[in-house]
């Protein structure tokens, strides 16, 4: 079965889904505390990495690890919805995937502390 939404191309298809993106980050602002949480970091220290003594090349590596953790809330948010509009039941495959999502979201915090640590403690 197509989708419908596939048929679509260039300039119109590019518009479309820069709408559709733009809904997905009212959706996961509205309604996930853990993504506000996450853009509140990042609000906190992009513009921090700005004032860091560091070269653009470690700049550019700090700026782009908070922002993978911003993707990664993303998806995770987005496997939580699935796992909840599947089935609120608990279901020991519904906990594996939150429970991973919650971990690659550990990972990239710690990215950010490891990455931001060794540039500014060198």
């Amino acid at each position: 079965m197509v989708s419908p939404f596939k048929g679509r191309s260039g300039l119109k298809r590019l518009v479309h889904a820069a709408g559709y993106s733009w809904d997905g980050f009212v959706a996961a602002f509205r309604n996930e505390a853990a993504i506000r949480e996450i853009l509140l970091m990042n609000a906190i220290l992009i513009p921090a990495a700005f004032f860091c003594p560091v070269s653009r090349g470690e700049r550019a590596l700090m700026i782009a690890m908070c922002l993978l953790s911003l993707i990664v809330e993303l998806f995770n948010s987005a496997i939580e919805a699935v796992v909840d509009r599947i089935s609120l039941d608990r279901h020991p495959l519904s906990k594996n995937a939150k429970d991973m999502g919650s971990a690659a979201q550990c990972v990239a915090l710690l990215g950010i502390a490891l990455v931001w640590g060794v540039i500014l403690l060198e």
